[in-house]
C-alpha cells in the first residue's frame, strides 16, 4: 500500500443521514445468472413459488412504503427521526431495485413476475387515489409490521438459510430481512408523529391482513398454474403443512403479530440489536457473505 492510499484510507469517510442513524442504505447489485437453480427453495416448487410470490410484492410495494413516509417528511424535526427517515427511503429504494432484478429472472424461468407487479401497481396507484394519505401510511405501518416479524424469522431459523439453495437469492433474500429490522421503528414513530390514533391503526391491520393473504394466495395459485404444479397435490400439501402447521412459518408469527394490537405496542419491543450485530457481521465482516459486494463493507456495518 502506498503512502497516498494508507492516508487516504486513513481519513474519515462522511457519513450519509442513514449511516448516522444506523439505518444505512447499501446498493448491492445482485446477478442472478439465467441458470439459477429453479425451485431454489428448498427444492419444492410450492414454496419456491411462495417466496417469489412474496418478492413480487416488493418493487411496488416498497415504493408505496416510501411515499406514504414520505408525504410526512416535512413535519420531521427531530434530527435522528429526520436521519432515521433518511435512511428509511434509502434503504427500502434498494430492496426495489434489487427484488426486481430477482423477479426479472423468475420471467425468465416462466412465473409470472411482471404480470403480479403490475397487478399489484394497479391497486396500489387506485389506493394512493382513494384513500386520505393518514390511511396510506397506517398501511405501510401495518405492512412494515409483517415484513419485520417475517425478517426477524429468516435471520433467527437457521432452516430457512438452509433451504435457500441459491447463494444469490440467499444474499438477497438475508440482506433484505436484516435491513427491514433496521428500519423496523421509522414509519411508526412517523405515524404516531402524526397523530395517527390506535383504533385506525389497529382496524388497519385488520383490513391489511385480510388484502395481504389474498394477493398472496391468489398470487401463488397464479404461479403455480404458471409452472404446471397447481395440481401436484403432493407438493403442495407438504408446502402448505410447512407454512401452517403448528411449527410452521405463519404459527410461530402468531405471537408477534397479535402483539401489534396492544395499545403501548412499539415495533422496538421486539428486540433484535444483538440478532443485527451478529448478521452485520455474518454479512458484511471480513469473509461475510457481502464482503466482496460492498464498496466500503466497514462504513456499511
Amino acid at each position: 500500500m502506498t503512502q497516498v492510499t494508507a492516508e487516504i484510507n486513513s481519513q474519515p469517510v462522511r457519513q450519509t443521514a442513514g449511516e448516522k442513524a444506523n439505518i444505512p442504505p447499501r446498493r448491492m447489485d445482485f446477478v442472478f445468472a439465467e441458470d439459477t437453480k429453479r425451485y431454489w427453495y428448498r427444492d419444492s416448487p410450492f414454496l419456491t413459488t411462495f417466496w417469489t410470490t412474496l418478492s413480487t410484492l416488493f418493487p411496488e410495494g416498497e415504493t408505496f412504503f416510501v411515499d406514504s413516509v414520505r408525504n410526512y417528511r416535512h413535519l420531521v424535526t427531530d434530527p435522528l427521526q429526520k436521519a432515521q427517515v433518511s435512511g428509511f427511503i434509502g434503504q427500502e429504494s434498494m430492496h426495489s431495485k434489487e427484488h426486481q432484478a430477482f423477479n426479472d429472472l423468475a420471467d425468465k424461468h416462466g412465473f409470472p413476475a411482471s404480470n403480479l407487479d403490475r397487478d399489484l401497481g394497479y391497486l396500489l396507484r387506485f389506493t394512493r387515489k382513494a384513500l386520505p394519505k393518514k390511511i396510506q401510511l397506517a398501511i405501510t405501518v401495518a405492512l412494515e409490521h409483517y415484513t419485520a416479524i417475517l425478517a426477524e424469522q429468516l435471520l433467527r431459523d437457521s432452516a430457512h438459510q438452509e433451504n435457500i439453495q441459491d447463494p444469490e437469492a440467499l444474499k438477497l433474500w438475508m440482506w433484505h430481512a436484516l435491513e427491514e429490522n433496521e428500519h423496523k421503528v421509522v414509519a411508526y414513530d412517523v405515524y404516531n408523529l402524526i397523530g395517527g390514533g390506535y383504533l385506525t391503526r389497529i382496524l388497519t391491520m385488520l383490513v391489511v391482513t385480510f388484502f395481504f393473504f389474498s394477493v398472496v394466495g391468489i398470487g401463488h395459485t397464479r404461479m403455480l398454474w404458471a409452472d404446471g404444479k397447481l395440481f401436484d397435490i403432493k407438493n403442495n400439501l407438504k408446502g402448505l403443512w410447512y407454512l401452517w402447521s403448528p411449527r410452521g412459518l405463519f404459527p410461530k408469527l402468531l405471537p408477534q403479530y397479535l402483539d401489534f394490537f396492544r395499545p403501548s405496542f412499539h415495533p422496538s419491543d421486539h428486540d433484535t440489536d444483538q440478532l443485527l450485530d451478529d448478521w452485520r457481521e455474518k454479512l458484511l465482516g471480513e469473509g461475510g457473505l457481502l464482503y466482496d459486494q460492498i464498496k466500503n463493507p466497514k462504513r456499511a456495518k
